[in-house]
């Protein structure tokens, strides 16, 4: 999906649709910038169509409902459809509600000519049970391994969680021969391209940045700032 095998996917969560246009004006062009996520706050109001249609991307887009595979399994087609529509070439899904409902929206997606990108643990506090949050301890990696299981590559881990990081990555590696990694979590939320990067050496990976980026005074600048040091690993 992307031109190089190590970069910087920019988080578009900005407010405003000129905002979205200020950030992919200051950041496209930029050599180790491979795309740009789309998050719900924007979708909800001007919708996905609208964002493509108006906005000049010349690299891939990938959208992040905050966390879309969470619905019933028949939800995955319509879901899907909408998003190929609107011109996506990536989805995240972090698939919470089961794996009757992992499996349909990951074949949705393929179904749909795009790529699931799927997602276990966040990068937040409290998320699984061992810190006090509601998922079972155990359940990212059973979704990352059924994620494997049909065949998907793109893997959303938390990028400010090194253990994390290096557990599930074991794991994958174990079960495909190249899985290909995305971490939010990185920059603002604490985590470094480096040591993620280091982690995950010898696999693709994409720093996943946003407020890094776009709250910066010189957008550009952070930008390549970041870009730079992916490609280090390249």
């Amino acid at each position: 999906m992307f031109e190089r095998e190590h970069g910087i996917i920019v988080a578009c969560d900005v407010d405003d649709m000129d905002a979205l246009k200020k950030l992919v004006d200051a950041t496209s062009g930029i050599e180790g910038v491979v795309g740009y996520k789309i998050g719900a706050n924007l979708a909800l109001q001007y919708g996905l169509k609208n964002i493509m249609e108006e906005v000049d991307f010349s690299l891939p887009v990938i959208y992040d409902h905050q966390k879309a595979g969470t619905d019933i399994p028949r939800m995955g087609e319509k879901f899907a459809r909408a998003c190929k529509k609107a011109g996506m070439k990536g989805v995240i899904i972090f698939p919470q509600a089961g794996p009757e409902s992992e499996k349909a929206f990951i074949d949705a997606i393929f179904a749909n000519e795009m790529v699931p990108m799927v997602g276990g643990e966040m990068t937040h506090a409290a998320y699984l049970a061992e810190e006090g949050g509601f998922l079972m301890d155990d359940a990212p990696a059973r979704i990352y391994e059924i994620a494997a299981k049909k065949n998907v590559e793109y893997f959303i881990l938390p990028g400010n969680r090194e253990e994390a990081m290096k557990k599930y990555h074991l794991m994958l590696t174990s079960m495909i021969n190249e899985p290909k990694y995305c971490m939010p979590g990185i920059g603002t939320q604490g985590g470094s391209v480096t040591k993620a990067f280091s982690i995950l050496r010898g696999c693709p990976a994409y720093a996943i940045i946003g407020s890094a980026i776009y709250k910066s005074k010189d957008m550009a600048e952070a930008a390549k700032d970041f870009a730079r040091e992916a490609m280090e690993f390249e």
